[in-house]
C-alpha cells in the first residue's frame, strides 16, 4: 500500500517519539480499532456514529492511517448533517481499509524488539 493508506514518516515519527512504548501503542491501536468497528457496525442513533467516527479519525490521524482518517471524517460529517441516510455503505469501506491496512500495522510491530 502507498502513502494513500498509511503515511510511513508518521511511524518513523511515533517510533522515534516512543522508543520501547511504541509496540504498546501498536498494540492499543490495533484493539481500540476492533473495538470503534464494532460499535460502527451496530451503532443505533447517529449520535453514537458521529462520537464514534470522530474518536476513530483522531486515533488514525495520530497513527498515520491517512485514508482511514479521511473515511472516517466523511461518516462523521455524514451522520451529523444528515442522520437518516444509510452510512453502512461508508461503515463497510472503512471495514475493508482497516482490513486493508492492519497487516501492514502488525507487520511494523514484528518488527519491534521483545520485551525482555
Amino acid at each position: 500500500m502507498d502513502e494513500t493508506h498509511v503515511d510511513r514518516d508518521v511511524l518513523s515519527a511515533l517510533r522515534e517519539v516512543m522508543e520501547d512504548g511504541y509496540p504498546d501503542l501498536l498494540d492499543i491501536f490495533l484493539a481500540d480499532s476492533e473495538e470503534r468497528l464494532s460499535v460502527l457496525r451496530t451503532a443505533d442513533s447517529a449520535t453514537l456514529l458521529v462520537e464514534t467516527a470522530h474518536s476513530f479519525k483522531g486515533s488514525c490521524s495520530n497513527m498515520g492511517a491517512v485514508r482511514l482518517t479521511a473515511l472516517c471524517h466523511q461518516l462523521e460529517q455524514q451522520a451529523s448533517s444528515s442522520p437518516g441516510t444509510d452510512v453502512q455503505e461508508l461503515v463497510r469501506e472503512i471495514d475493508q481499509e482497516f482490513a486493508g491496512i492492519r497487516p501492514l500495522y502488525e507487520a511494523e510491530r514484528q518488527r519491534c524488539p521483545a520485551k525482555i
